[in-house]
């Protein structure tokens, strides 16, 4: 039920090339373990920063770990277990990883502003929101993401992009370029985004490869309903986009993921200097990764909180939208106004109409404190548009 109420005046398959470890012992994870809680402690930073640099290339270590789950919940709790709890002074990693179709947002995003929540959810693709920040992404199997972890002070994203690009040419003689933005391009189409999360003492950078993503789910996943959002969320940069396999019909997914890793184990640590097999042979290889409570207690937890309303809907930065409307008044006539619906956290707690003249009109609905989407918008609107005359006249002469 909606009424008017007039009080006044207001002005978001190629075969693998190495024999995979096909686990990692609890003891290894333990081994590289640690708890790397953010802290403000200045004076543990500086110990961090010192010990940091004074590990040689030759000291450091590298795994690729391999996520065994397609699940983006799953994943990006890996992603976060991983940054919060491992040791990386010694040993950095490069996970690599792929979900079934979903749309992840930036952590400052405003989801409605990025796609269509109610049209994806319903066409079963998931809705996600990551630590990082940047923009809204599509992923599905034929998209593979990389995140590379370091300890803060080795952060180096040239370093972990060119890894990609040496890794395209090496294997395939495919010329990629990095932008201004740190996109990856072939001929200016992007075939890479990427975004990070610094904190003390671990950082992250990832980002995404399209191999043979679906373009189509993809272009109608990060379209948005029709309407005007005011806030002051970040805004995803549209840009051309481009598959793999366009550029090289032979480039797959495994295959991808085999050259990738080879060349993140055969650079050195620290400096884009191949080392060739030797390099390689220093390494720790290849580990299948299983994201589980038991090789990983605590992911659940931090499962629960990704998946939740509370972290996708209601970490959205303040914003209203305001959407065309048009009310019958007398005979045929129509009085073109706009509703306005201000959200606070994930709920519709100021909806008003905006009449021609700036004047607004409150709107008593049981939508009120009620989560947003573009349903719930739109029946608000297709009840507005029911509205009887006199009741429309009421609330106009009101004011």
């Amino acid at each position: 039920m909606i009424t008017l109420r007039a009080i006044g005046r207001n002005s978001k398959g190629a075969k693998l090339r190495t024999i995979f470890r096909l686990a990692i012992s609890q003891r290894q994870l333990s081994s590289s373990a640690t708890n790397t809680n953010t802290t403000n402690d200045d004076s543990s930073k500086d110990e961090n920063k010192n010990i940091t640099k004074c590990i040689s290339d030759a000291e450091i270590k590298k795994s690729v770990f391999i996520s065994q789950s397609y699940d983006i919940f799953t994943n990006l709790a890996l992603e976060d277990w991983l940054y919060r709890n491992f040791d990386f002074r010694h040993h950095h990693v490069l996970l690599l990883w792929a979900n079934e179709p979903c749309v992840v947002i930036g952590r400052h995003q405003n989801p409605f502003l990025e796609t269509n929540v109610s049209k994806i959810m319903a066409n079963g693709i998931i809705l996600a929101r990551r630590s990082s920040g940047g923009g809204a992404v599509f992923h599905d199997r034929g998209n593979l993401n990389c995140t590379f972890f370091t300890p803060r002070e080795r952060y180096n994203r040239k370093y972990n992009l060119n890894i990609l690009t040496r890794a395209l040419f090496r294997e395939w003689a495919i010329k990629a370029d990095i932008n201004k933005r740190d996109d990856i391009v072939i001929n200016e189409k992007k075939i890479s985004g990427t975004a990070a999360k610094l904190g003390h003492p671990n950082a992250y950078h990832h980002c995404t490869l399209l191999v043979n993503a679906n373009k189509t789910h993809l272009g109608d996943s990060l379209v948005r309903e029709e309407a005007t959002y005011i806030g002051k969320a970040t805004a995803s940069k549209k840009s051309a986009i481009k598959n793999l396999c366009d550029v090289n019909s032979t480039v797959n997914i495994a295959q991808l993921l085999s050259a990738i890793g080879y060349e993140f184990l055969r650079t050195s640590a620290t400096e884009l200097e191949d080392g060739g097999n030797i390099q390689t042979m220093k390494q720790r290889g290849f580990q299948l990764i299983n994201p589980t409570e038991k090789w990983f207690p605590g992911i659940d937890v931090l499962r629960h909180e990704f998946s939740s309303w509370e972290w996708i809907v209601g970490k959205t930065p303040t914003f209203s939208v305001e959407k065309e409307l048009a009310l019958k008044t007398d005979g045929d006539k129509q009085l073109i106004m706009k509703l306005s619906v201000g959200v606070e956290k994930g709920l519709m707690a100021d909806i008003n109409i905006v009449m021609p003249n700036g004047d607004r009109l409150p709107v008593i609905t049981q939508f009120q404190n009620k989560s947003f989407n573009e349903k719930n918008l739109n029946n608000i609107v297709g009840a507005l548009k029911l509205a009887s005359t006199d009741n429309v006249k009421q609330a106009i002469n009101g004011l």
